[in-house]
């Protein structure tokens, strides 16, 4: 809300992300539907969009099967190659990358559902081989 409402004091675009654990929830419990809602509520839908980073698409997907004011408000994503949760990835001793193309068509999948999904990236073990496959993937579906 800080970061919404300094920004449109400045008149300066800006996007919120939020990341999430593997049950869709952010770090607090909080829905991701409450985080949008009170965000946009106090700050009168002062960001431009939202995202999604740092978790994979299997610990979120589900929130995209409505078509919901607040669900359209998310535009982006920036997921985790591996579906490990956040506790599991810091007291891992090697770096899991997951599997690059299975990560790029749950991004495609996930814009079949949800065409806003236009700003697509990576997060926690992705390289250019996960950015490659979102892209092939995306590419097909657009």
């Amino acid at each position: 809300i800080g970061i919404a409402r300094a920004a449109a004091k400045a008149d300066m675009p800006v996007v919120i992300s939020f990341t999430v654990e593997t049950d869709g929830r952010l770090p607090t419990g909080q829905t991701l539907k409450d985080a949008i809602s009170t965000v946009d509520l106090a700050t009168g839908s002062a960001p431009t969009y939202y995202m999604i980073n740092c978790a994979h698409p299997t610990h979120f997907d589900d929130i995209f099967d409505g078509d919901a004011t607040w669900i359209q408000r998310i535009q982006g994503l920036r997921a985790n190659a591996s579906t490990m949760s956040h506790a599991e990835l810091d007291n891992a001793t090697e770096l899991d990358d997951g599997d690059p193309r299975d990560l790029g068509e749950r991004y495609a999948e996930l814009r079949r559902k949800q065409p806003q999904l236009t700003v697509m990236g990576g997060c926690c073990g992705t390289d250019h081989r996960h950015v490659r496959e979102i892209c092939l993937a995306c590419m097909a579906v657009a």
